[in-house]
């Protein structure tokens, strides 16, 4: 083995389909059907019998909640839509077998061959489950865990005929909490190994059945005696390496563990081919038993990196990983590999951990993230959506709350894809596992503190986790839990035994604001804030060096709160009178407090709504820009919290639930690009941040304002060159700013333009007068706009020009609708929006997507704070 691998990083598996000799494998997930189970007085050997009926049953969605099958059967009202959560009955108040349910599969399979195997595979139940097949009860004992894995040779009970039935109970968790709305409801969720959400959060009511179900994939595997279990590849890369050179050669280290199900010694072959290399090791294995075989050292010469989002490619290969036996393959599974090595260091001038890839050190900018789905309906689309939005978004990380789940490997495919590097939290947060004395909480922190109850069923969760996910290059970190660190030995077993033998490649934080991470010199909790800030406040306060909960406010216009909320509670908040509507209340809304008072009076709803969106976008600007101003000097690092939602919350989103952005998204964009020029409101000087490896140079920096009759001023212009991985101050404004803002306010315009004229990066603000209001833009006339979209395959690119002469056409928002009732298509994606055009200037934004390409008769929408509200036909 390679003498670096010890820092070396891991290669992905962005998949687990297998390519058996035989056939592939395939998934369960339609045709099933389930019932409650006081509704049923058979035993599991009598329900799994194919002969057994099923009249009365009820179509089940699985993967899937036993809430998602009662929703899609109409049982229940949809939990995300005003206040329907409250009539559904609750685990707590209704009781556990209220929610246990029985789930019936038939299917048809037999072995083929004399040493042909068949397994059954649950990739996660919640929480615990007993499973038949055919008659016979697979497990020995009651599987628990939300978080482990099941594996069952079913080649013994499959029916010679080849029809079979799948029978599973599935148990709610021991410990269903108390709903009292604390975080985590009583706390005493936490006394499982499972998702502490469920019981309730204060940006999310409780899941009713505490997500009870198979909630992820069953698979068939066919193989022949040998089975390839838990590959795990590894990869060094070693010296500082830069995106786009030829590159010095990388190390490929592959181990894998292989099973023998058969009642003989088998002698074989396990190989690897990568690039036209092929590197095997011979292996003897006894009857019924396993063992992991490492293979020889890969010298890949050349290498295509991975690199993260905004820095470089992401770079994947194909792998194929096989069994040979007698000559011919007993198993194989194909694979897509990703090389690349993330090392941290700790930077004693900012007092907080830095990370490099690849020899490079980048500035995180990231964003927290729950999980997909607040009833685990999770999709390979949903989720690429999502994670394109953060790459948008120019984020370089995502980190998984503890309180949720180990994120699934649809997600981690999708942020190699995407190249967002990954900081995994374990299940559990310091609100129920006891860092606070918590009124709400029904047990005291001493008890608390040793939650779970079972605390080898949470160490094997881990090291089976780890197994699952150890290969994907986007996973950057492993992190002890939200907030806090776990018991002590389970703790120990992270740190010294599990990581160790199953994962040396990664750093491990104790916990997600931990010292280690972050030296919180300032005291306090080490994160957030978490509500609407003065933009001043993210340039001149000095938080944590490396923040890893930061945010503010989120709420979304008008067409997305019709979504969830009945047309009766669509009013405004009143700030002055602490009124705020039932239903923003119960979708736990944080106050914009005064804020929209300096834009005038709100006249209706839907001018709120829009209004909040010029707040959202200063808001998430401002924050990215703020840390970015200060990267190297107070940080290394910044998380967002947070950047979605997995229900209709009113708060800390950067999109809804229904993958609809909202201008959050788009002024955290501008804030986070790469190569940005922005104006620092407290010292009013120009800075342009670089998060390039490289120096930029020959870029011509244009600082002009623009009053509200469109007449603009030339404050300077430049040629400048910045120093990578920095940001560097260029000239002062603030008095010249100031005195032209006086009155009435005034946009200011920063770009940088390369020797082509090009434009590399804009930044407009809308600065308020003097007072601090935003008079002008409530006077500013309207902006005749010219419009033109034009389609390109699955793109449509739409270019708004606004004519010489006429004031600022101001923040456009961007629409693909349907041709007919114009509603938004969803979800696509938009190179940008919320744009603003100058007089005599025009631009042009593309939309994106799979949905763009199956809607040819859409129209484009654009409405502006002065451009009226019009549809664009795409030609």
């Amino acid at each position: 083995m390679h003498r670096t691998l010890k820092i070396t990083s891991v290669l992905l598996l962005t998949t687990f389909l297998k390519l058996s000799a035989q056939q592939p494998d395939y998934e369960l997930n339609s045709g099933w059907q389930c019932q409650q189970v006081n509704s049923v007085k058979a035993n599991g050997e009598a329900i799994s019998s194919p002969s057994y009926p099923l009249q009365g049953w009820m179509p089940a969605t699985v993967p899937g909640t036993v809430l998602t099958s009662l929703l899609d059967n109409k049982q229940v009202p949809d939990p995300f839509y005003g206040m329907n959560n409250q009539h559904i009955p609750d685990i707590y108040y209704a009781g556990r077998d209220h929610y246990t349910y029985w789930f019936v599969k038939d299917f048809k399979e037999t072995a083929t061959g004399p040493d042909g195997q068949v397994w059954l595979h649950f990739r996660g139940v919640n929480d615990g489950c007993d499973i038949f097949l055919n008659g016979h009860k697979l497990n020995a004992s009651t599987h628990f865990g939300a978080y482990l894995r099941q594996s069952y040779n079913i080649t013994p009970f499959l029916a010679k005929n080849g029809q079979n039935r799948l029978a599973v109970i599935v148990y709610p968790a021991p410990v269903v909490g108390d709903p009292n709305g604390g975080q985590g409801g009583d706390g005493t969720i936490a006394r499982n190994v499972g998702p502490q959400y469920t019981a309730g959060w204060d940006w999310i009511q409780p899941m009713r059945d505490r997500n009870t179900g198979i909630w992820d994939k069953v698979t068939i595997e066919k193989t022949g005696a040998v089975r390839i279990k838990d590959p795990h590849v590894v990869t060094s890369v070693p010296g500082q390496r830069w995106p786009g050179q030829a590159q010095a050669p990388a190390f490929i280290d592959v181990a894998a563990d292989v099973e023998n199900a058969s009642g003989k010694a088998i002698s074989g072959m396990l190989r690897y081919t990568m690039e036209g290399n092929t590197l095997s090791k011979a292996v003897s294995l006894k009857p019924n038993s396993s063992a992991t075989v490492q293979l020889p050292e890969l010298t890949l010469k050349q290498p295509r990196l991975w690199w993260p989002a905004g820095y470089g490619e992401q770079a994947l290969y194909k792998v194929k990983i096989e069994f040979i036996a007698n000559g011919q393959p007993s198993d194989a599974e194909s694979v897509e590999v990703g090389v690349r090595e993330i090392q941290t260091s700790w930077n004693a001038h900012t007092g907080s951990r830095e990370v490099a890839v690849n020899g490079q050190k980048i500035f995180i900018k990231g964003g927290d993230w729950i999980t997909s789905d607040a009833l685990f309906r999770f999709s390979k689309e949903r989720y690429d959506a999502e994670v394109r939005f953060h790459r948008d978004m120019n984020l370089n990380l995502i980190r998984i709350w503890g309180g949720s789940l180990t994120e699934r490997p649809e997600f981690f495919e999708a942020c190699d894809k995407y190249g967002l590097l990954v900081f995994q939290d374990f299940w559990m947060s310091g609100d129920c596992n006891g860092r606070w004395v918590d009124p709400m909480k029904k047990e005291d922190q001493w008890t608390r503190r040793q939650y779970p109850d079972d605390h080898r069923l949470f160490i094997n969760s881990i090291a089976d986790q780890v197994k699952l996910l150890r290969n994907y290059p986007s996973l950057a970190f492993w992190c002890g839990g939200n907030e806090i660190t776990p018991p002590p030995d389970i703790f120990h077993a992270i740190r010294d035994s599990i990581l160790p033998a199953l994962d040396q490649t990664r750093y491990f934080f104790d916990y997600s604001n931990s010292d280690s991470m972050s030296y919180n010199t300032l005291g306090g909790n080490g994160d957030g804030p978490y509500s609407i800030q003065p933009v001043e406040h993210f340039w001149s306060f000095k938080t944590f060096p490396f923040n890893s909960e930061v945010g503010s406010v989120g709420v979304g216009d008008l067409v997305s709160l019709r979504r969830f909320m009945p047309e009766e509670n669509l009013v405004m908040p009143d700030y002055r009178n602490k009124k705020t509507d039932a239903v923003w209340e119960y979708h736990k809304y944080i106050p914009y407090e005064n804020y929209h008072e300096a834009y005038g009076k709100q006249k209706n709803i839907e001018q709120w709504t829009n209004t909040a969106q010029l707040i959202n976008y200063d808001q998430y600007r401002a924050l990215m820009e703020g840390f970015s101003a200060h990267m190297w000097d107070w940080y290394t690092g910044v998380i967002i919290w947070k950047t979605q939602n997995p229900w209709t919350a009113l708060r800390g989103q950067m999109y809804d639930y229904y993958l609809d952005p909202n201008a959050c998204l788009y002024g955290l964009r501008t804030g986070s690009k790469p190569l940005h020029v922005m104006y620092d409101p407290v010292e009013g000087m120009v800075e342009i941040v670089n998060n390039h490896f490289q120096r930029a140079r020959d870029l011509m920096l244009e600082v002009k304002t623009y009053d509200m009759q469109g007449h603009d001023s030339l404050l300077t212009q430049l040629f400048v060159e910045t120093a990578a991985a920095g940001t560097q101050k260029y000239l002062p404004i603030k008095a010249a700013v100031d005195a032209l803002r006086s009155r009435e306010g005034v946009f200011l315009s920063l770009r940088l333009l390369n020797l082509d004229k090009q434009v590399v990066d804009e930044n407009i603000y809308w600065m308020a007068d003097e007072k601090g209001q935003y008079s002008g833009l409530q006077q500013l006339k309207p902006a005749s706009v010219q419009l033109s979209a034009r389609r390109s395959g699955q793109e449509v690119a739409v270019t708004i020009s606004n004519p010489a002469g006429q004031p600022v056409a101001f923040f456009n928002r961007f629409s693909l609708v349907n041709a007919g009732d114009k509603q938004r298509i969803l979800p696509v994606f938009y190179s940008d929006n919320y744009i603003t055009v100058m007089p005599g200037d025009s631009k042009t934004v593309t939309i994106s997507g799979a949905q763009v390409g199956k809607h040819t008769a859409a129209l484009v929408e654009v409405y502006g704070e002065n451009v009226k509200q019009q549809y664009v036909t795409v030609r």
